[in-house]
């Protein structure tokens, strides 16, 4: 149940495509999302009508292939968790879109059950509400 959006420089539909599967995969395999559970939001910039902006902060050196990934989930994972899975969403992206590591942008939202709602206009993750207190719908 990760919600991802990835945002690419000059990216067309197969690097978008390439990026999600490195993102994905790299969660099933770090993290132990299961496979079906994929939520993504994939953005190309053409750097005209819309583009990203990066300097180069901590040293390192970014270019136009540059990647934001922004990942929501969850908490609950330890901190070897989540370095394993920058490292490998880094590989990924490497491997499956050409990506230099360099270019790979992460940040990752924590947040808890009541903040998910999978469609119907229900919390499937949040315990339900006790039928006589508040919240309780009335019959």
């Amino acid at each position: 149940m990760p919600f991802v959006r990835i945002d690419a420089l000059g990216a067309d539909r197969d690097r978008l495509d390439a990026l999600g599967r490195a993102v994905h995969d790299a969660m099933v395999e770090t993290i132990g999302f299961p496979p079906d559970d994929r939520f993504q939001v994939l953005t190309g910039h053409d750097g005209v009508g819309s583009t990203l902006r990066y300097d180069n902060y901590l040293g390192i050196r970014r270019d136009d292939g540059i990647v934001y990934i922004a990942i929501t989930m969850r908490s609950g994972r330890t901190p070897a968790q989540k370095r394993a899975l920058y490292r490998r969403i880094a590989e990924l992206a490497h491997a499956y879109a050409g990506t230099e590591p360099r270019n790979v942008f992460i940040v990752l939202t924590e947040n808890e059950s009541i903040d998910w709602s999978f469609g119907h206009g229900v919390a499937q993750y949040a315990e339900a509400p006790d039928a006589t207190g508040p919240g309780a719908e009335a019959s």
